[in-house]
C-alpha cells in the first residue's frame, strides 16, 4: 500500500511540474488530466475524498518540494525520560513540533512548537536525525515528508500544555504511552534516544 502510494505521490508531482512549466494549452490539458487521476487515485489509497485533497493542497506555484516536519527530543533533568505532548487531534502522543515555517530556521521551530506545546523553554544543541517517512512503517499520508529531529535543553522547569494540545508530561524511555504514529515511531523515539545519551552527535539519515 505505502508503495503505491509513493507512487501516486510522485505521478502527481510530475503532473503539477507539468502544469508550471506547460508552455501550450495541450501540455496544460494533458497535465491537467495526470493531475486529477493522481488525486483520484490517492483518494482511493488514503481514505479522504478528492475535494478534501485537494483543499490539502496549495495552488503549485513554483517546483513541488518535500515538505517538512521539525520535532524536539527533550530530556530530563537525570536523561531518564522524554519529554511528549498529548495530540488533540487523535489523543495520543508525540515529540512536541510540527510543520516547520517559512522564515523560520529549523533551531526556530523547535523553539517555537515546545514553547507552545509544553510551555517550556529550550535551547537547541544538535541535529539528532532527519528521517524519511516513506522509509518507515507511518500511517499512509497524501504528503511526501522528512522529518527532523533535534535534541533540545529545556532552560525552565513548568509545564503547561498548549490551547491546542491535551497534555505534556515526561515519560520513562522505556515506558512510553500510546503513540500517534502519524508523527512519530517508538522505534524513531529509541534510535535518537540512544544518540542522546551516548552523546553520538553525527545526525542519522536515511
Amino acid at each position: 500500500m505505502h508503495t503505491i502510494l509513493d507512487q501516486i505521490k510522485k505521478l502527481k508531482a510530475l503532473a503539477d511540474t507539468g502544469l508550471l512549466y506547460a508552455s501550450n494549452d495541450y501540455d496544460r490539458e494533458r497535465y491537467t488530466e495526470l493531475h486529477e487521476i493522481s488525486l483520484d487515485l490517492m483518494s482511493k489509497v488514503s481514505g479522504n475524498s478528492t475535494e478534501a485533497l485537494n483543499e490539502m493542497f496549495a495552488p503549485v506555484t513554483d517546483y513541488p518540494t518535500v515538505k517538512t516536519d521539525v520535532r524536539a527530543l527533550v530530556l530530563s533533568a537525570d536523561k531518564k525520560q522524554v519529554l511528549l505532548a498529548r495530540e488533540s487531534a487523535d489523543g495520543k502522543w508525540s515529540l512536541p513540533g510540527g510543520w516547520a515555517d517559512v522564515g523560520q530556521s529549523p533551531r526556530e521551530v523547535a523553539i517555537k512548537e515546545v514553547k507552545e506545546e509544553t510551555g517550556l523553554d529550550v535551547m537547541p544543541k544538535a541535529l539528532l536525525a532527519v528521517f524519511d517517512k516513506r522509509m518507515h512503517p507511518h500511517p499512509p499520508q497524501p504528503f511526501y515528508v522528512y522529518k527532523m529531529v533535534i535534541l533540545c535543553e529545556a532552560t525552565s522547569v513548568e509545564l503547561t500544555n498548549g490551547f491546542d494540545m491535551l497534555d505534556a508530561q515526561y515519560f520513562d524511555a522505556n515506558n512510553l504511552p500510546e503513540l500517534s504514529t502519524d508523527r512519530i515511531l517508538k522505534r524513531q523515539i529509541d534510535l535518537v534516544y540512544q544518540k542522546a545519551i551516548t552523546t553520538d552527535f553525527e545526525a542519522y539519515f536515511d
